[in-house]
């Protein structure tokens, strides 16, 4: 007799049903939802649970994307990369240059720390009228004592500052040109080194040995510019002056060498060395211009209200700023202001700045003077 195959049975108890009629009904409960798919393009395929687990295949039912949605979708995603793209490449360069910033300020700090003096070094000479004929100074200054302190790879005199990295052009911290060639001697950075004025009818003047400009490169990559004053001194006068004397160097530097954005409070900045022996080595990084007047202790409390990371700069920072006045030209006309240090010489006296000819004296802490913040 010919064998009949049996059905076997799932499960093991009331009224089983059998497992080829399972697979049968399922076979047509998925033809049925693949059509529907189809139809409704995927929307019932979004909900089918198959047996596996698993839901149709949007290939296999022909879901792909059209040509259209897909260059649809690159736009959109094209559109919000470019929104969003600068920004998070601006926030990246601002801590990498913050981080350089400090680095390099720290390395300046221990160098400046293990000279024996900052002053002296090189030839200077005069002829009778008060002109300079020989001018080794800066470069000097280099060779033979910040070489000796810190890793240089390369040094430019100032008919060569570009073999050193430094740019051309400098944008100021308000978006002006500061100079489209960068300024080979002292003067050249700024004219408070050599400056006459009117007051009270009066005719006054300051000047000072004009030095050439000399550059270096360090191990790290940054371009640097030195503006030297071998005959500086310490503040031995402890009052009112005229402070340019206390200046002994002025580092201006690029962070990345030619690279941009070659602006200042980016991968541009200053170090600012006084007094040539106890030397004060100043990196202050100013804020916008305050426009407003303010005795001591508000303008004190303006700068924190401001950002609580910013402060009034101290003295010698003030003065520094003062002296770099070229990387931050703005519409403001700072040269026609005093402004507030943060220091105080008593309980009533505090020390002010004029950025016009480099002088600096104390004023009752009850005058109103302008507000320069910095960055802690």
């Amino acid at each position: 007799m010919k064998k009949r195959s049996v059905n076997n049975y799932a499960g093991g108890g009331g009224s089983p049903e059998p497992v080829a009629s399972a697979t049968l009904g399922l076979r047509l409960a998925l033809n049925a939802t693949a059509r529907a798919c189809n139809q409704e393009r995927g929307l019932a395929c979004r909900a089918l649970d198959s047996a596996q687990g698993k839901p149709c295949s949007v290939a296999l039912l022909g879901l792909a994307f059209t040509m259209a949605e897909i260059l649809l979708s690159l736009t959109i995603i094209g559109v919000v990369a470019a929104i969003t793209l600068p920004s998070l490449t601006g926030n990246i360069n601002e801590r990498t240059w913050n981080t350089q910033r400090k680095a390099l300020y720290a390395r300046f700090s221990q160098a400046i720390a293990l000279m024996p003096a900052l002053n002296g070094y090189g030839t200077l000479t005069e002829d009778s009228s008060g002109s300079v004929i020989e001018d080794t100074a800066a470069e000097t200054f280099v060779t033979n004592g910040l070489a000796k302190v810190l890793k240089i790879n390369n040094i430019c005199d100032s008919e060569h500052l570009p073999d050193c990295g430094l740019p051309d052009k400098v944008t100021t911290l308000y978006g002006s040109i500061a100079f489209s060639a960068f300024p080979k001697t002292l003067v050249d950075f700024n004219n408070i080194f050599n400056t006459s004025w009117t007051s009270s009818g009066s005719w006054h003047s300051y000047s000072q040995v004009n030095t050439k400009t000399a550059a270096f490169e360090t191990q790290n990559g940054e371009s640097i510019a030195v503006f030297y004053n071998p005959n500086c001194r310490n503040d031995m006068q402890k009052g009112s002056e005229f402070a340019q004397p206390l200046m002994c160097a002025n580092f201006v530097y690029d962070l990345n060498g030619t690279k941009g954005p070659n602006t200042m409070g980016k991968d541009i900045g200053f170090i600012t060395v006084f007094y040539p022996s106890d030397s004060a080595v100043v990196a202050p990084m100013p804020l916008s211009v305050n426009d407003s007047q303010a005795v001591w202790s508000d303008a004190s409390a303006l700068c924190r209200q401001r950002d609580e990371n910013s402060r009034l700069p101290n003295k010698d920072e003030l003065l520094a700023m003062a002296l770099n006045k070229m990387l931050f030209s703005s519409s403001v006309d700072i040269d026609s202001r005093i402004y507030w240090s943060g220091s105080v010489e008593s309980a009533e006296m505090a020390w002010g700045q004029h950025f016009d000819t480099g002088y600096r004296t104390t004023y009752p802490r009850a005058n109103a003077y302008y507000i320069w913040c910095v960055k802690r």
